[in-house]
């Protein structure tokens, strides 16, 4: 399994795929790391030299924020939201959805399984 950037990438898959394994790199990212790589998107990860996987590794340190400093900095964002205490942050800081999202209904990945609350119940009135 070839290192890089500190992932493990999968042996058997074709490298444009394999190279998104690594946190901040994507289908379009992939392919521009490879080509500036000069390394061929087909080849499959176990097939790569050691030289190949330097040089993809190289283009990666020198152009790209992946793994443990994109992590860093996208906490450190949501951490300044909250501290500024706007609404982005406020939606952050209550786990609600961020970007405009209804919540009436839907929104159970951001709030979580629901918690059913008592309320009235369907009985009807008894007349006299």
């Amino acid at each position: 399994m070839p290192r890089i950037a500190g992932v493990d990438i999968p042996n058997d898959k074709r490298i444009d795929v394999a190279l998104r394994y690594i946190y901040g790199v994507g289908p379009m990212n992939a392919r521009w790391i490879l080509k500036e790589a000069g390394i061929d998107p087909h080849v499959r990860a176990k097939n790569l030299s050691e030289d190949e996987i330097g040089r993809i590794a190289a283009v990666i340190d020198r152009s790209y924020v992946v793994e443990g400093q994109l992590r860093r900095q996208v906490q450190q964002n949501v951490a300044r939201l909250r501290d500024v205490q706007c609404y982005r942050g406020y939606r952050h800081r209550r786990g609600l959805p961020v970007r405009g999202q209804r919540t009436r209904t839907n929104a159970r990945t951001r709030k979580g399984p629901k918690k059913t609350v008592a309320g009235k119940k369907g009985v009807k009135e008894l007349r006299h």
